[in-house]
């Protein structure tokens, strides 16, 4: 059996059991009566919010590949929203591959020069919630397997800087020891795989300015409180009595739950989340359930109308990608 099918089989089911301990011992029609005293107008201004959210993540992208090349707002926000789409839609994460392979074909920018600017994205991200989840553990407890996530996930942010660091500043030696690896591969494979890792390591640029580096880190904290602003948006637009610093632990529930490899669009692990930060408050899980369901659905519905309003100015295929990589990353 194919091997993309065998995973699609095995994150299918693990979204089924996680839709099942999140709906277990819930009477379904309070979860309805929850969604009906919903007021439209908050449910606006969140959707005000997440768009702005996505503005911010596509202006910071645009910091990271300012050394590479200056591009135009307009392309980084269109790029953006099909890239976040295809997160999404496309399993394990595979769809972290359209924004590099979109960026590379809209400027000089080579797709694997672009994955490294996602690379630092994604270390900006972890120590950024990082930062935000020890404050949050001055004012209330979080469950121990929380903190052994954040534990795990600051280990491998860490460890992913180390490995930036390490490949900018020492560039040279890093590149000897990666070509010792290399020379145990077939030769053409190894020519094209070390060509990919110098155009990766131009993508990281970005780590060595310092007033940049300072100035990314500040967006990145800035994008999350707007996540928070939203969440708690949300909150009263159900009418729930909560204090804000639920919506700081439910973005932290929701970060840890949506690290699992599930079907499409975080069927399950979103709504796991939402339940079990929200008892933390004492909320009913009926309530916490209705909670999730809107907030997951609101969430996906920007996503897609987003993503597909700039899909015919950034078409791109699975197999396109692939292609582009297999043939040396010639964009």
């Amino acid at each position: 059996m194919n091997k993309n099918i065998i995973l699609g089989i095995l994150f299918s089911i693990i979204s089924i059991v996680l839709v099942y301990l999140s709906v277990r011992d819930i009477n379904l029609q309070d979860v309805f009566l929850a969604m009906a005293s919903i007021h439209w107008l908050y449910v606006a201004l969140f959707f005000i919010i997440i768009i702005f959210m996505q503005w911010l993540r596509s202006y910071r992208w645009g910091v990271i590949l300012q050394p590479m090349e200056k591009i135009d707002q307009v392309s980084l926000f269109s790029v953006t929203s099909v890239g976040f789409m295809a997160i999404a839609a496309i399993p394990a994460r595979i769809g972290e591959l359209a924004r590099p392979y979109l960026i590379s074909r809209r400027s000089s920018i080579k797709m694997s020069s672009a994955l490294g600017t996602v690379l630092v994205e994604r270390v900006l991200d972890a120590f950024s919630v990082l930062l935000i989840a020890i404050a949050v553990l001055f004012f209330t407890d979080l469950p121990s397997f929380i903190i052994k996530s954040g534990i795990i996930f600051f280990l491998i942010a860490l460890l992913m800087l180390f490995f930036i660091v390490f490949l900018i500043l020492r560039r040279e030696k890093a590149l000897r020891l990666i070509n010792i690896i290399l020379s145990h591969l077939p030769g053409k494979f190894a020519n094209k795989v070390d060509e990919l890792i110098h155009h990766f390591i131009d993508g990281l640029k970005i780590i060595v300015n310092i007033n940049s580096l300072l100035y990314l880190f500040f967006l990145s904290m800035f994008i999350w409180l707007v996540d928070v602003a939203a969440i708690y948006t949300l909150f009263l637009a159900f009418g729930f009595d909560l204090p804000l610093m639920a919506s700081f632990v439910l973005m932290i529930f929701l970060i840890v739950g949506i690290a699992i490899p599930t079907a499409p669009g975080y069927i399950g692990t979103w709504h796991l989340a939402c339940v079990l930060a929200l008892n933390l408050f004492g909320l009913p899980k009926a309530e916490a359930l209705s909670f999730a369901i809107v907030y997951h659905f609101l969430s996906m519905i920007i996503v897609v109308v987003l993503g597909f309003a700039f899909l015919p100015f950034n078409k791109f295929s699975i197999s396109e990608m692939k292609k582009q990589i297999n043939n040396n990353d010639p964009v």
